[in-house]
């Protein structure tokens, strides 16, 4: 009789699903199981979570992959999942109530605080990372004197991922990636003293994890072995937060190599040697734990929804991705004149500026506009925000895709044409998921997670910019941000029209553009 395959295991919980993947050590994907998770909206701003769900999903998530996977023989596991918020433990390691999430605006008010005060600067000369309302310092402030009995109850911080591998291994530990969002030093991936002393934040300090390695691995329970039908023993790797894995899953462990992700948001980071090499003061770093390296990223809002409501706009709702594309097809590069501002989302743009009355539009119109003009357009917009970011990043040569957006091959080749860049695509699913499970191969095989990340991505697909397009591209970048940058001081007045003659009707909203 035949041994089974051995394989490894990723789990990937995000913040609306838990995904899981089964990979043998050769790199062949298995199965992949999805489960969805609830976000709870108890009031204005506010977004959360049950722990105990998150939990339930990643059982139910990993039996059904398992269970698609067939006879296999899995011999390391990592985690990955969604970052920052507040994920707060009593002293038995139990929820001190529901996690509050990233998302979550309640603190909005004292952020603007923190920004004037000066303290929103504190944290951005120690982490490298602008404040928002869902990071983890504002966001214990801010439960301090709206929920003073969680606080109370709360004797340590756990993020998604953390509390999901203290239920694999009864250890609660963190890495560098995840931390970097708190207190630390991204330059020395230690928690900084200094920090939290210009916050005068010394009383919270006890409830911060240690730091170990993303690699460094324990073994799993046995009640939790019993729970998700794996062998009670096997090594669980620490893990990173979701973006860092996702760079890993993607291959990218070199200082100067760059990757993007569009989904509902987009996002874009390259490698660093040191924090030093940060170029950016509107973006995210990331420590990686490895020899002082840094991952910066910039998050614009600029995603998927920017696609779906032109779709719905025009009368498109009911025809297939690949209709559209067809359709957009049929408009050169350019899009006839007409550019799109990609920033659709209600809470503005994040990067690479930041603008919270960012508002999207067509510019260029006549009345010789076609539909799929306009839809080649929102493409293109997509594409001239990321090459934004590119630039502020100092980003150049080839630069690796993922995200649910990377499906389309007229976007990854928009992508290559206007940021001149080669594009590479993975064809592969889950790549956070992927990463992890990268860590947990080397933690068996005596690969280096470079080594092991490249043997579980498998294939790419490349997409090279045209020449033939460069001038053109060039072109409309430059009038893209010189009409953009026109109209910024506008945008708070056109906000305010927004709701100056009140709410429209329903049928106001998707009348079709013909």
């Amino acid at each position: 009789m035949s041994q089974p395959p051995h394989a490894v295991l990723g789990i990937d919980a995000g913040t609306t699903a838990v995904k899981a993947t089964v990979l043998t050590t050769e790199g062949r994907e298995l199965a992949t199981a999805r489960t969805s998770v609830h976000v709870e909206r108890p009031g204005p701003g506010r977004a959360e979570q049950s722990m105990h769900d998150v939990w339930n999903a990643v059982t139910d998530t990993v039996r059904r992959a398992l269970d698609a996977a067939g006879d296999v023989e899995v011999v390391a596991a990592g985690v990955t999942g969604q970052g920052d918020g507040a994920w707060l433990l009593d002293e038995n390691h139990e929820p001190a109530g529901p996690a509050v999430l990233w998302l979550d605006g309640r603190a909005t008010d004292r952020v603007r605080a923190w920004e004037r005060d000066g303290r929103a600067a504190a944290i951005r000369r120690v982490t490298g990372s602008t404040l928002f309302p869902g990071a983890l310092p504002v966001l214990l402030e801010e439960l301090e004197a709206t929920r003073p009995e969680l606080l109370a109850k709360a004797r340590h911080q756990a993020n998604c991922k953390d509390w999901i591998r203290l239920r694999l291994t009864g250890v609660l530990t963190t890495d560098a990636s995840e931390a970097s969002r708190t207190y630390v030093d991204t330059a020395t991936g230690t928690y900084s003293a200094e920090l939290i002393d210009t916050l005068g934040h010394q009383r919270f300090t006890a409830l911060l994890p240690p730091i170990v390695p993303a690699g460094e691995h324990r073994p799993l329970t046995t009640s939790a072995a019993a729970a998700l039908g794996l062998p009670a023993g096997i090594p669980v790797v620490t893990g990173l937060v979701d973006t860092a894995a996702g760079g890993v899953g993607l291959g990218v462990g070199t200082p100067g190599q760059a990757y993007a992700i569009i989904g509902t948001t987009a996002f874009l980071g390259t490698l660093h040697a040191t924090a030093a090499d940060v170029r950016t003061d509107v973006g995210i770093t990331l420590s990686t734990g490895q020899d002082g390296r840094v991952l910066e990223c910039l998050c614009p809002m600029s995603g998927t929804p920017n696609l779906d409501w032109v779709r719905d706009l025009l009368g498109r709702r009911s025809r297939s991705w690949e209709a559209i594309e067809a359709e957009a097809r049929t408009v050169p590069p350019g899009a006839g004149g007409v550019l799109y501002l990609p920033y659709g989302a209600e809470a503005g743009e994040r990067a690479p500026f930041t603008d919270p009355h960012a508002s999207a539009g067509w510019l260029g119109l006549s009345t010789e506009t076609t539909p799929a003009q306009l839809l080649r357009a929102v493409y293109e917009g997509l594409a001239l925000s990321l090459r934004e970011c590119r630039e502020a990043l100092g980003v150049t040569g080839t630069l690796r895709l993922c995200g649910g957006a990377a499906t389309s091959g007229l976007l990854c080749q928009i992508l290559a044409d206007v940021t001149g860049c080669t594009v590479e695509r993975a064809s592969a699913g889950e790549l956070g998921a992927r990463g992890v499970a990268a860590h947990a191969l080397a933690a068996v095989s005596g690969l280096d997670v470079p080594t092991a990340a490249e043997r579980l991505l498998g294939e790419l697909d490349v997409f090279r910019p045209d020449p033939g397009v460069r001038d053109v591209c060039d072109a409309q970048f430059a009038t893209f941000v010189a009409v953009r940058d026109a109209l910024r001081p506008q945008w708070p007045g056109l906000r305010a029209l927004r709701t100056a003659g009140g709410d429209p009707s329903p049928s106001d909203n998707h009348k079709e553009l013909t």
